[in-house]
């Protein structure tokens, strides 16, 4: 099997979304009149983002998962995706399950396959995806106002904990606990319904993939506000709730979440819990806007919490 026939046999999908697809030296896609077109781009490399014996089903997931994650963030609905990818060798089999974790994430979202690229190389793969919202309607960091809600979804610190028990085994796991943890790690759930439905309700949104502290200071950095965190309100596993203390890290700072995490005037506090029930997507009120600087996380007594991580640096 040479790269032409690679391409052919295992991400060669007919791309009815666009004007024209795989298979020639660009693709022509068509956005729909009155949206503005979102573009985002996600590189993912072994040893640095992935273990090198995860399953090649689960890396295609999470390799589309995390750029769906990022129009999620948007309140964009994904429309187009360009795959690149660089492998150390040709492996038939690496590349079925690959593709079938890649585009039965793809299908599940309605997004289209449109290009891409491959060559010889450290096992590499990164997505440009595209993706579509009305016209100046998107969730921006740069919009938080003083006053709101800070809200997140789903649960905090489980793909984090999977990874420390990995690398340091320094906690000590409940195999059910464990289990969980690392199916989030593998299958993360990119919340690209939810986001749409936000467009209407939050002021401000970021997807938490480098961990919830670091990720809201980005919003809090662009919107020219302060927060307050409650550590006792972030959700996670009744498990790891009842460890608060000594995994605060991997809960507020853990990272590889992609759950969102926003802001809204508290005047929408009922509808959100409602389209919590509705999408069967757990939301949950952490903290609240004030005005300042930076962010502070506190303990049941208002304490401040010290973190001994600040989220995940790509080059540390």
């Amino acid at each position: 099997m040479n790269e032409f026939e690679l391409i052919q046999r295992h991400f060669t999908r007919p791309a009815t979304n666009a004007v024209l697809g795989v298979g020639d030296d660009a693709a022509i896609v068509r956005p729909t009149p009155g949206h503005d077109l979102h573009v985002s781009v996600d590189m993912l490399v072994e040893g640095r983002h992935f273990f090198a014996d995860v399953e090649p089903r689960a890396l295609g997931h999470k390799t589309l998962a995390v750029n769906l994650s990022d129009m999620a963030a948007m309140g964009a609905t994904p429309r187009w995706a360009v795959l690149s990818l660089a492998l150390p060798q040709l492996d038939e089999h690496w590349a079925s399950e690959f593709a079938a974790g890649f585009f039965g994430l793809a299908e599940a979202h309605g997004v289209g396959v449109i290009g891409g690229d491959t060559t010889r190389g450290p096992l590499t793969l990164s997505v440009t995806i595209f993706g579509e919202a009305p016209a100046g309607q998107a969730l921006r960091r740069d919009a938080a106002q003083v006053g709101d809600d800070v809200w997140v979804s789903g649960e905090l610190g489980l793909a984090a904990l999977a990874v420390r028990q990995r690398l340091r085994g320094d906690v000590a796991l409940p195999p059910e606990v464990l289990a969980v943890c690392r199916r989030k790690l593998d299958f993360p759930t990119p919340r690209v319904a939810l986001g749409q439905r936000l467009l209407d309700v939050a002021h401000a949104a970021i997807d938490v993939s480098d961990g919830l502290m670091a990720d809201l200071g980005h919003i809090l950095e662009r919107s020219g506000v302060a927060a307050e965190v409650w550590l006792e309100s972030l959700p996670t596993l009744p498990w790891m709730a009842e460890n608060r203390d000594r995994l605060a890290d991997s809960i507020a700072a853990g990272g590889d979440d992609y759950e969102l995490c926003f802001t809204a005037p508290s005047s929408v506090r009922a509808e959100l819990q409602g389209l919590a029930e509705e999408l069967d997507c757990t939301l949950t009120r952490i903290g609240r806007i004030v005005a300042g600087q930076g962010s502070r996380l506190l303990d049941a007594a208002g304490q401040p919490v010290t973190l001994q991580r600040g989220g995940f640096d790509h080059f540390a």
